[in-house]
């Protein structure tokens, strides 16, 4: 959901671009008018509820069309933070200014350029295993932490890597763009997408875990397939890779720069400050009584872990909470995305008309089987990625109305969180629309067109075994 827009060294990392964030802003803008406007044309209806929240079949009743106040419509955004989402909107908008405002930290003070970068360095004669393991290690950023824009920033420096043991640029791209996009996608517990989304299903990042470690499974082992095949084509011959001609020019100019002391140091301090975050991560599994404060205990052990391992690594230490404040602050416009997205449901439930449409959709479903179900809502998360590229805020938009519509068909939270994160992800580094993907290819000096023609086969065996986990997924009632 962060964007990055300039280059300027005053700029926070974690930044959301103008056009982005414009666009956002109208599409949700434009929804929330459309949900009061059809408050004139949908009757009001409801269901009972029993004491889970569930919907209990046969109590669906209509009152009749009665058009919620303009001013209603207008005010959603501030009166959602007096509602009863309040709380979850609140803390959620609290962990995700943290969580930039940390990321920004490591970014300026080359925590995270210097973990990785010298994980890669180690390995630079092994070959193979080098691309193997740099997969893993950016998919695990991903997966774990959400991190997706940050590691594309490191593009260079895996380009350069690549390039420095013979390999090509697409090899770095693969092994660094496409593996922290496939890490996010296959989540494992993705604050952005997991931790969101178990917050608001009343469940937690941890429950029905096992299935998206298994996808995770999966999912690394395709794109190091997929890799390999790569390498051993232009092993045969240098000339099939589509970055042959550029790449010349770049390997000339590529120097693997020395480790000082000062990057050692760096290394062993921001390795400490995952090690960390990942035994809270384990912790948050094993005490079932803190489960469900997940997002809260994240956002305190990010910052603090953060705010120490920048003053271990800053000389002047005011810096550290400047980066923090600074990626916090250019985080705040989700904060307005997620009370767009958020006031959708405050409107349509203030109209009286989001039952109606449970009770629509839920007729529609009728006897068509989960999995039928499950494909359809697939199929809206890939529409919505058209124009909402942030994940937060589709969720926001879309879970409050979901959950309860699959609840009632007897699909669990967990399968709609794993379907959500598989629709929602993998599109990333395919759909031109994603200024990410641009911004990745243009480091590499990779045309839009030669990296559709190397991973639209990709893609479209991810998509294949996607649909397959979810039929798996629904047969076995996960």
């Amino acid at each position: 959901m962060k964007k990055s827009n300039s280059s300027n060294k005053e700029k926070a990392f974690s930044s959301i671009s103008r056009r982005s964030f414009i666009t956002v802003v109208s599409l949700l803008v434009a929804v929330l008018i459309l949900s009061g406007a059809l408050s004139y044309v949908i009757p009001r209806g409801s269901y009972e509820y029993d004491a889970d929240g569930m919907i209990i079949d046969g109590t669906f009743q209509t009152t009749g069309v009665k058009g919620i106040a303009f001013w209603r419509v207008l005010t959603a955004p501030v009166r959602v933070f007096a509602s009863s989402d309040a709380l979850t909107i609140i803390m959620i908008s609290i962990f995700l200014l943290v969580m930039s405002g940390v990321f920004n930290l490591l970014e300026k003070t080359g925590g995270i350029k210097h973990f990785i970068g010298r994980l890669i360095k180690r390995l630079k004669d092994k070959g193979g295993p080098v691309v193997c393991i740099s997969a893993l290690v950016f998919m695990l950023f991903g997966s774990f932490f959400g991190m997706f824009e940050e590691l594309v920033t490191l593009v260079p420096i895996m380009v350069m890597f690549m390039l420095s043991m013979g390999m090509d640029s697409m090899t770095g791209l693969g092994a660094c763009m496409l593996a922290a996009c496939f890490g996010f996608s296959a989540a494992i517990t993705n604050p952005f997408s997991v931790g969101l989304a178990s917050q608001l299903a009343g469940t937690t990042p941890l429950d029905g875990v096992w299935l998206r470690l298994v996808f995770f499974a999966i999912i690394y082992g395709v794109l190091v397939a997929f890799l390999m095949l790569h390498l051993r084509r232009i092993e045969k011959d240098p000339k099939r890779s589509p970055t042959y001609e550029s790449d010349l020019l770049l390997r000339k100019e590529t120097a693997i720069p020395e480790e000082s002391g000062e990057d050692a140091r760096l290394f062993r301090v921001f390795a400490c400050f995952f090690a960390v975050q990942a035994l809270v991560l384990i912790l948050i599994a094993a005490v079932r009584a803190i489960s469900g404060l997940a997002i809260p205990i994240l956002s305190l052990s990010f910052l603090l872990g953060g705010i120490v391992a920048g003053l271990l690594v800053t000389k002047r230490k005011r810096d550290v909470f400047l980066y923090i404040a600074r990626g916090a602050l250019a985080m705040l416009p989700a904060v307005l995305m997620i009370a767009l997205a958020s006031s959708v449901k405050l409107v349509m439930t203030e109209s009286g008309i989001i039952d109606t449409i449970t009770h629509s959709i839920i007729s529609m479903l009728a006897g068509k089987g989960p999995f039928l179900a499950i494909v359809l809502i697939y199929l809206l998360i890939l529409v919505l990625q058209l124009f909402i590229g942030s994940a937060s805020a589709k969720i926001f938009l879309v879970m409050p109305i979901i959950l309860p519509i699959c609840g009632n068909l007897g699909i669990s939270p967990e399968l709609v969180i794993l379907t959500y994160c598989m629709a929602d992800g993998f599109t990333d580094v395919i759909l031109p629309t994603n200024p990410v993907l641009l911004v990745g290819l243009s480091m590499a000096n990779v045309s839009y067109g030669k990296w559709v023609k190397w991973t639209w086969k990709l893609q479209a065996l991810v998509l294949f075994l996607t649909l397959g986990v979810l039929y798996l997924a629904t047969l076995i009632g996960y």
